[in-house]
C-alpha cells in the first residue's frame, strides 16, 4: 500500500485533534491553529490527488487492519481525492477571508469554540468523502449537524440561535430518516459495511425478496439526505441559517456541508443499492421532479427577496436543484454532470457569500439591497468577486457554471424522454437567474446618490477573495481534467 493512503485518516485525525487543542487556546492563536489544519488538509488531499491521476486507482484502509464485520475501514479513488482537495481548499479560502468578521461578530472568548466546530466540521466532511461504512457516515453526520448549528449560532444574538434551531430541527429529522434506514438495511442484510451490504441487496433483489422493506429503505435515505441538503420542499431552514451566519460560517455552510450529503447519498447509489437498481425502482424519477421545481422555485424565491445573503441563499436552492436533475436522469453522464455543478456550487457559492459579507462591511453592516449602492467601489475585491460569482451562476461562457450547465444539457441526450423538459427548465432557471443577480450587481455598481470612498477590508480578506476568484476562472476555462477525474473516479467508485 502507497504512503499516500495514510494522508485520508491523517486528515481525518489532524483536524479533530487540532479541534481540540484550539479549544483551549487564547482566540487568535485558535484561529491560526484552525488556517493551519486546513492548510495542512489540503497539501495532504492535493498529494493525494496527484497521486491518484498518475496512478488511478481505488484504495481500501482498513482502520486497526481488522477486516469486517470487525473492523471499519475507509476507501478512497480519484473523485474522493479531488472532493477533498476542493472541500480542504473552500475551508481555507473561507476562514482566511471570513477572520476580520469573525472577530467582529463573535466575542472573543467563544472564538475557540468557534474553531473547535470548524474543525470537527471539517472533520465529519472528510470522513463522509472517504467512509465505506454506514455506521460511521451516521455518526460523522450528527457531528456534522451539531458544529453546523453551533456555527450558525456563533453569534449569539436572538436571530442566529432561532436559526439554529430551525436548521436543528430539520437536520434531526433528516438524521432520523438516514438512521432509520441503516437499522433496516442492517435486519436485512446483516452488515453494516457498503460492499458487503451491497452484495447482499444484490442477492435479495436478484430473487426478488425483500423488495417491499428495501423500497422503503431507499425511500428513507434519500428523503433524509434530502432534508439535509435542503432539496425543495426541504429547504425552507436553508436562507435563515446562511444569512444568520457570520462570513466565514455562511460560507462554508453553503458550499461544503450540504454537499457532503449528496456524496454520501452517491455512494449509496453506487456502492450500497447500485446505481442500475434505483433507475429500476425509479427513484431517480421522483429526485428529477423535486429537482426540476427546486430549479425554478429557487430562482423566484431569490427575485422576491431584498437582502443581499437571502438572494444568494435561495439561489442556493436553484442551484442544488440542478445537482438532483441530474442525478435524476438516471444515466453515467448525468451523474459526472451533476458532480461537476457540485463542485462548481461548492466554490462558486462560498465566494458569492464571502463577496457579500464584503459588500456588507462596506455598508455600515446593512444587509438590505437598496442600502449597498455603490457598495462595490468602496469594496472593489468584494464587487469584482460576486459579478464572477454571479456570472458563474448564470452560466455565461469562459466562468464555471457555464460548463457544469452545458454538461448537464448534453446529458439530457442520454434520456432522450426528460431532455425536452430538462432543456426547457435550464433556458427559464437562467433566465431567472439573471434576473436576480443583475439587478444585484446594477446596485452594488450605482455611483448615484451612494458613498464611493474605499473601506478597507484587510490583508486576509483580499488573499481569500483572490484566491476564490482565481479558482473559479481557472475551473471555468480549465474544466476538461475536472471533468477526466469524475469519470474516472465515478468507474471506480
Amino acid at each position: 500500500m502507497p504512503f499516500v493512503a495514510n494522508f485520508p485518516f491523517a486528515c481525518i485525525l489532524i483536524t479533530m485533534v487540532c479541534g481540540i487543542v484550539s479549544s483551549v487556546l487564547k482566540s487568535k492563536n485558535a484561529y491560526r491553529l484552525n488556517i493551519f489544519a486546513a492548510s495542512v488538509c489540503f497539501a495532504l488531499s492535493l498529494m493525494l490527488l496527484l497521486f491518484m491521476i498518475n496512478e488511478p486507482t481505488s484504495i481500501t484502509y482498513m482502520m486497526g487492519h481488522y477486516p469486517a464485520p470487525w473492523g471499519n475501514e475507509i476507501r478512497f479513488g480519484p473523485l474522493e481525492a479531488l472532493l477533498a482537495t476542493i472541500f480542504c481548499f473552500i475551508m481555507l479560502s473561507s476562514l482566511i477571508a471570513g477572520r476580520k468578521d469573525a472577530f467582529i461578530d463573535i466575542k472573543e472568548s467563544k472564538i475557540n469554540t468557534f474553531c473547535l466546530m470548524m474543525n470537527l466540521l471539517l472533520s465529519s466532511i472528510l470522513a463522509l468523502i472517504y467512509t465505506n461504512d454506514l455506521f460511521t457516515a451516521y455518526v460523522f453526520i450528527e457531528i456534522n449537524t451539531l458544529s453546523a448549528c453551533a456555527l450558525v449560532m456563533a453569534k449569539g444574538n436572538g436571530r442566529s440561535i432561532s436559526s439554529a434551531f430551525r436548521y436543528l430541527i430539520m437536520s434531526l429529522l433528516g438524521s432520523g430518516l438516514f438512521l432509520l434506514s441503516i437499522i433496516l438495511l442492517y435486519s436485512v442484510t446483516g452488515h453494516l459495511l457498503m460492499p458487503n451490504i451491497y452484495e447482499s441487496v444484490q442477492i435479495l433483489i436478484a430473487t426478488n425478496e425483500y423488495m417491499v422493506p428495501l423500497t422503503v429503505i431507499i425511500g428513507f435515505a434519500v428523503t433524509g439526505i434530502a432534508v439535509k441538503s435542503a432539496l425543495f420542499p426541504f429547504h425552507t431552514w436553508l436562507s435563515f441559517a446562511y444569512e444568520s451566519s457570520t462570513c466565514a460560517a455562511s460560507s462554508i455552510l453553503s458550499g461544503i456541508v450540504s454537499k457532503a450529503y449528496i456524496i454520501l447519498l452517491i455512494k449509496i447509489f453506487y456502492r450500497v443499492i447500485g446505481f442500475e437498481n434505483i433507475v429500476a425502482l425509479k427513484i431517480n424519477n421522483v429526485l428529477f421532479v423535486l429537482g426540476a421545481i427546486a430549479m425554478i422555485a429557487g430562482s423566484i424565491s431569490a427575485i422576491k427577496e431584498t437582502k443581499i445573503k437571502r438572494i444568494v441563499a435561495q439561489s442556493s436552492v436553484s442551484q442544488i436543484g440542478y445537482i438532483f436533475v441530474a442525478m435524476g436522469l438516471g444515466t453515467q453522464a448525468g451523474m459526472i454532470a451533476a458532480v461537476l455543478h457540485m463542485i462548481v456550487h461548492a466554490l462558486t457559492k462560498s465566494m458569492l457569500f464571502s463577496a457579500s459579507c464584503g459588500l456588507i462591511a462596506a455598508s455600515d453592516q446593512k444587509k438590505k439591497l437598496k442600502n449597498l449602492k455603490g457598495a462595490a467601489y468602496r469594496n472593489p475585491i468584494a464587487g469584482i468577486g460576486f459579478v464572477i460569482g454571479a456570472l458563474s451562476m448564470i452560466g455565461i461562457p469562459f466562468f464555471a457554471g457555464f460548463a457544469s450547465k452545458y454538461y448537464i444539457a448534453t446529458a439530457s441526450i442520454s434520456s432522450p424522454e426528460k431532455m425536452g423538459v430538462l432543456l426547457a427548465l435550464i433556458a427559464v432557471s437562467t433566465v431567472l437567474n439573471a434576473i436576480y443577480y443583475v439587478k444585484v450587481i446594477s446596485v452594488i455598481y450605482n455611483k448615484k446618490d451612494s458613498d464611493t470612498k474605499r473601506v478597507s477590508s484587510g490583508n486576509m480578506y483580499i488573499l481569500g477573495m483572490t484566491m476564490f476568484i482565481v479558482a473559479n476562472l481557472s475551473l471555468g476555462i480549465f474544466y476538461q481534467p475536472i471533468v477526466d477525474i469524475i469519470t474516472i473516479g465515478l468507474q471506480l467508485f
